[in-house]
């Protein structure tokens, strides 16, 4: 008997600094990865652009180069510092193939837009479970993503704390 085809996916899963972010990272790992599969997780950083924090200082004054660069550095360290910890949760869980990309622009723009490019098989993002005045003052990127994007869209919520934790 010829050996069955194993289907190739693709799953792209959206990452940050927070703790909801590497929550969604595991789930997806235990809950969606299968061996039954050939995947392979696609781990997405938008890092914020230049120009989103050109006049932060709320004086309408451009920071000088040097605070730009540092903000750069920062933001560089900062993307590096997630994908080594998304990486880690990766590799932690077992085998699965993983590639990362690391991109500038609002996470919302970045996201759609990769998952365009790519075409995965589902995207996997976590819920920061902001209230209804936060979500109407930051909006909500996962919304954002599941009505602009073409592919299934898995939002993962981190159950509340226990206290146990």
């Amino acid at each position: 008997m010829a050996d069955a085809v194993v289907k190739q996916r693709k799953i792209l899963v959206a990452v940050d600094e927070s703790e909801e972010s590497m929550y969604a990272l595991s789930w997806c790992l235990k809950n969606v990865v299968s061996e039954n599969y050939k995947d392979t997780v696609v781990l997405l950083y938008a890092k914020p652009i230049r120009s989103a924090y050109a006049t932060l200082d709320g004086t309408g004054y451009f920071f000088s180069s040097e605070v730009v660069a540092t903000m750069e550095r920062y933001n560089k360290e900062m993307a590096g510092s997630v994908m080594a910890k998304a990486k880690k949760v990766c590799n932690d869980f077992g085998e699965v193939e993983v590639e990362t990309r690391v991109e500038n622009g609002d996470a919302r723009d970045v996201i759609c837009r990769v998952t365009q490019e790519l075409g995965p098989d589902v995207l996997v993002m976590g819920s920061h479970g902001y209230g209804l005045i936060k979500r109407a003052f930051l909006g909500s990127v996962s919304y954002h993503c599941s009505q602009n994007v073409k592919c299934p869209v898995l939002v993962v919520k981190r159950p509340k704390s226990s206290g146990n934790d």
